[in-house]
């Protein structure tokens, strides 16, 4: 799924710890407080999840730190925040995370055309050995980039 717009947070750790089957982008519901320190990029994505509960999504723990200014309107910063998604995708959530090891990642938080947006993966957890081989891999494309680029550069 494209995602033009600035990205605001990014969860570096999901890709490492689930395998991302498939993406959704979605709305989030946002006091005025809050959309203030998204676009302040004061936002931390590390230990959230979404759940689906009574036919609506809902984003857990993610912090949105309280806006300088925001005197006494201030937000909860780890409050549980909906998500906005249309009816048949939220449908198509419910049956895949009822199934065994499915869960709803927070990949990346971002504004498009003024509204923030986050991109939510269905995911798997990895198992210990997963993450050791991805580690592998990666280091084994790295080798070869660099002697690809030490070969062009005549070393």
């Amino acid at each position: 799924m494209a995602t033009e717009g600035k990205q605001i947070a990014q969860n570096k750790k999901a890709r490492h710890d689930f395998h991302i089957e498939d993406t959704y982008e979605a709305g989030m519901v946002l006091t005025g407080t809050e959309i203030k320190s998204v676009r302040n990029r004061r936002v931390n994505l590390k230990d959230s999840f979404a759940r689906v509960s009574q036919g609506e999504v809902w984003l857990h723990n993610l912090h949105i730190s309280p806006y300088e200014q925001g005197n006494r309107y201030n937000h909860d910063p780890v409050r549980t925040r909906k998500l906005l998604l249309h009816r048949k995708q939220i449908n198509q959530l419910i049956g895949m995370t009822q199934q065994k090891g499915y869960t709803l990642v927070p990949l990346k938080i971002y504004i498009k055309n003024g509204v923030a947006k986050v991109l939510i993966g269905l995911g798997k957890g990895k198992k210990k050995h997963d993450k050791r081989e991805d580690l592998k891999r990666k280091d084994a494309k790295r080798e070869i980039q660099r002697a690809f680029k030490d070969q062009q550069l005549g070393r």
